[in-house]
């Protein structure tokens, strides 16, 4: 007999919300079993969220490092970082971008660092070439700078939640699932990003730069810099109008704002409003004002 339940390959506060409103909408009925796992790149991954919900509604929670057998005609992915190797199960993954734009890796991060004047979510057929899939459904927010990535994130969920929810419409109603395919001459990869690329690069504008400390800020780690003795996060900043300045040297502080140091950019200036140290206590004041932030 067919499996009509939806399995789940979810994590973070956007598989949170479409598990939370698949519920609501459709009911728990709809869902065969949650798989999750934690992500260490977060400071909040939703894992102990996702699996408190699941149990409240009496759903089959199980961690990815659980064997596990998946028997449902559809399976679906959100925010999902490993492979899925299903037998006659379709699997459906959502993408937090506009493909064919921003295949890959960090796409959300990528396209804010970038100043794209709108992100969304495309939700897609998997293939075994990844993001190429044919595409169901892509929905868009337009974006305003500066923004945070929390703002994004909670925006884009509701976008995850409603294609899910048409999605598992379809499944219930024994219904075709349409998809088209890409266009491959407008398609770009985004890269996956490691601990040095949390690091500051001075050389760039300051607006460059704000739009990447928002971009990796909250729920991320943060973006990194150092003065060459202590190691800082930074989590909020402001851009200034820029000053003429002789002998221009990135990086330096130029003078405190409201007890915040406004730092020299290739282009435009920058105040730090909040400056952490690695145990998380903030570093401002600065014990010096005659103090340089490195990019690595």
């Amino acid at each position: 007999m067919e499996n009509n339940k939806t399995t789940f390959f979810i994590m973070t506060q956007k598989g949170f919300e479409v598990l939370r409103v698949v519920i609501n909408q459709v009911g728990s009925t709809a869902i065969d079993k949650v798989i999750c796992s934690r992500d260490q790149n977060l400071r909040n991954d939703f894992y102990d969220d996702i699996k408190i919900l699941c149990e409240a509604e009496r759903i089959t929670f199980i961690d990815r490092k659980e064997a596990t057998s998946v028997t449902s005609k559809y399976a679906i992915a959100i925010s999902w970082r490993w492979l899925i190797q299903l037998e006659s199960t379709k699997l459906i993954v959502l993408h937090d971008s506009l493909l064919p734009r921003y295949r890959g890796f960090a796409p959300l991060v990528n396209a804010l660092i970038n100043g794209e004047s709108e992100v969304g979510v495309t939700a897609i057929f998997s293939t075994s070439e990844f993001d190429k899939g044919d595409i169901i459904a892509i929905q868009s927010i337009p974006i305003n700078y500066p923004v945070k990535i929390q703002e994004i994130i909670e925006r884009i969920s509701h976008l995850y939640a409603n294609i899910v929810v048409e999605i598992i419409h379809c499944i219930n109603k024994n219904l075709p699932i349409a998809a088209i395919k890409q266009e491959e001459d407008q398609a770009s990869y985004s890269l996956w990003l490691n601990d040095d690329d949390y690091y500051v690069d001075w050389n760039r504008d300051a607006q460059y730069i704000s739009r990447f400390i928002d971009a990796v800020g909250y729920p991320y780690k943060g973006a990194c810099t150092s003065d060459g003795h202590a190691a800082y996060r930074i989590w909020d900043v402001d851009v200034e109008p820029d000053l003429k300045i002789e002998n221009r040297q990135v990086g330096k502080v130029l003078f405190i704002k409201d007890n915040c140091p406004v730092v020299v950019c290739k282009t435009g200036l920058l105040r730090i409003n909040k400056l952490t140290l690695s145990n998380d206590e903030s570093a401002l004041p600065l014990k010096k004002i005659r103090t340089r932030f490195l990019s690595k």
